[in-house]
């Protein structure tokens, strides 16, 4: 039978992500808006989105942040284009994002000192016998196909080279080993809903000494230029951006920061991603013709939840429509480069009740569509 109770909130999109609960336009701080970035106001700001990062992260002494231009993919690519070059490059992957950054690293730097480590769609690379005298890049969370790196243990404390880690879908959703991560990168659309355009880049103080000993034999773009004499451009991570930020995005940002303070923080947002996966597994563990693209119940990610279908791609995509056109759930198609399926967005903005509002809409839509 057709459900009765819809979703509160029918969001469910892997980016731009959901806003967080209780939402409104009219509570964002907007006095910035109109005067400078670079005034006093303008730096205080930005220097506050920075500092706030930092503390609800709880990073090490030492790291630093830093917003950036160009969302999530202009982080990494000032990372890679910055510090990639003085060692050979190991490249983990297992979905479309991470395997962009190996196209990058061999067709754009041209770099030849290059290996790569690679799986299928819901599975994790062997991460054994990882030289570690190599920079290592990876993403933790695999955003289109479901599968998160189950912990940092398989990362050497005694490393020479770097490791450049991709969590855009991860940080303030899982639990991150920050010692043994020297370049973090993430964007504000996606586990706090912020809004997109701007890029976060956390920095050990190993990967400043990169950018501080290591001058690169290409030339940088200026947005990607983090050193200034050989030192690194510490006004980045002041809230001197290299280009002008939206303001209003900034706003949006601390909006998110401060809700995430209010509910206690990086562990409540934890366990609301967590709590919403757990929604997900009740109804997969229940239904027969439904399952997790990620077989390994440890690797399944907490936010992007990828889940394939016993039907063909056109039944899924009709699935898809059918539960938009109900206003039940918007944008929760697999991604382009994936296997056919559902993408479910469980991050720490969503409420678990929504998730679990949907699941007998996805059980009518199947039948509908597929049949019983």
């Amino acid at each position: 039978m057709r459900p009765e109770l819809k979703p509160s909130n029918p969001n469910f999109s892997s980016g731009p992500c959901s806003k967080r609960p209780g939402y409104s336009l009219d509570q964002l701080h907007i006095e910035t808006l109109g005067r400078s970035h670079r005034s006093a106001l303008g730096k205080e700001v930005l220097a506050k989105a920075c500092a706030q990062t930092a503390e609800l992260l709880g990073l090490p002494e030492g790291y630093r942040v830093g917003i950036v231009p160009a969302s999530d993919t202009g982080a990494v690519e000032m990372a890679l284009w910055s510090m990639l070059g003085p060692r050979p490059v190991e490249v983990l992957y297992w979905e479309s994002f991470g395997q962009g950054w190996m196209s990058d690293i061999t067709k754009q730097l041209k770099l030849k000192e290059v290996s790569s480590r690679s799986a299928d769609y819901g599975q994790l690379p062997d991460l054994s016998a990882i030289n570690f005298n190599n920079d290592i890049v990876f993403t933790w969370n695999g955003t289109t196909s479901g599968v998160k790196l189950p912990n940092g243990d398989w990362i050497a404390d005694d490393r020479k080279g770097l490791t450049i880690c991709d969590a855009t879908s991860a940080v303030f959703a899982m639990e991150m080993p920050w010692e043994k991560l020297d370049v973090v990168t993430f964007s504000w659309q996606k586990v706090l809903g912020g809004e997109g355009a701007h890029g976060m880049l956390i920095l050990s103080p190993r990967a400043v000494e990169r950018l501080e000993t290591y001058v690169p034999a290409w030339p940088l773009p200026k947005i990607f230029r983090m050193t200034s004499g050989g030192k690194l451009n510490e006004g980045i991570f002041r809230g001197e951006t290299i280009n002008t930020p939206s303001m209003l995005c900034v706003a949006d940002y601390l909006d998110a920061l401060a809700w995430l303070a209010s509910i206690g923080g990086l562990p409540a947002a934890i366990k609301r991603s967590e709590a919403n996966l757990q929604a997900i597994s009740d109804f997969v563990s229940k239904n027969n013709w439904i399952h997790f693209l990620a077989e390994d119940e440890l690797l399944r990610s907490n936010t992007s939840v990828c889940l394939t279908l016993d039907a063909t791609p056109d039944q899924v995509k009709k699935m898809a429509k059918l539960l938009e056109a109900e206003s039940v759930a918007y944008d929760i198609g697999a991604y382009r480069d994936a296997p056919a399926g559902l993408r479910i967005w469980c991050g720490a903005t969503v409420e678990s009740s929504d998730v679990a509002a949907l699941m007998p809409w996805l059980d009518w839509a199947y039948k509908e569509v597929v049949g019983a």
